[in-house]
């Protein structure tokens, strides 16, 4: 990142930056300030999750406990790496922040996909909205979409699922 002028504000590409090196390295607690704005970003260690892999009834989404979320997480910087569990139904994609779901770009524009669509890797699924940045959700496999476990508009909390895709 070329050096900025102090006099200069802080802009989204330089917050997205630093959460990346917050990411890659060992960095827990970050502070910038530039101008008038001031950002502090600040991560408790990982904590070891235990994932238990449980098939659910069909139309049944199951409510993310409030400990689901990783400890001191900060942020999301994108949403390519969507959290997926596999059950008999299919693989679920499940939402990898608090937000708010939207299956389309804007309200006039046609939802990403329906129920029986074919999806391909790099399709975006959907976004969530969080802390007004919207964050695509690309699907990271071939299938099918069999069933759509939220609507447009709803909040989303972490892992929550969102979608059930048969793999082709």
């Amino acid at each position: 990142m070329a050096e900025a002028d102090d006099r200069e504000p802080l802009f989204t590409g330089d917050i997205r930056l630093l959460l990346q090196a917050m990411a890659d390295g060992d960095i827990a607690e970050d502070h910038i300030r530039r101008g008038e704005s001031e950002v502090h970003v600040k991560r408790g260690l990982a904590q070891p999750q235990i994932v238990n892999m449980v098939a659910a009834a069909p139309h049944a989404a199951m409510p993310a406990s409030p400990d689901s979320q990783p400890a001191g997480s900060t942020l999301p910087l994108a949403a390519t790496n969507t959290p997926e569990t596999i059950s008999s139904n299919g693989v679920t994609i499940t939402s990898p922040m608090v937000g708010t779901y939207y299956s389309a770009p804007t309200p006039k524009d046609p939802p990403y996909v329906r129920t029986g669509d074919e999806v391909r890797p790099g399709d975006v699924l959907g976004i969530v909205e969080a802390m007004k940045i919207m964050n695509e959700i690309e699907c990271e496999i071939a299938g099918r979409v069999t069933e759509l476990l939220v609507t447009n508009g709803q909040p989303v909390e972490y892992g929550q699922p969102l979608m059930i895709i048969e793999p082709l």
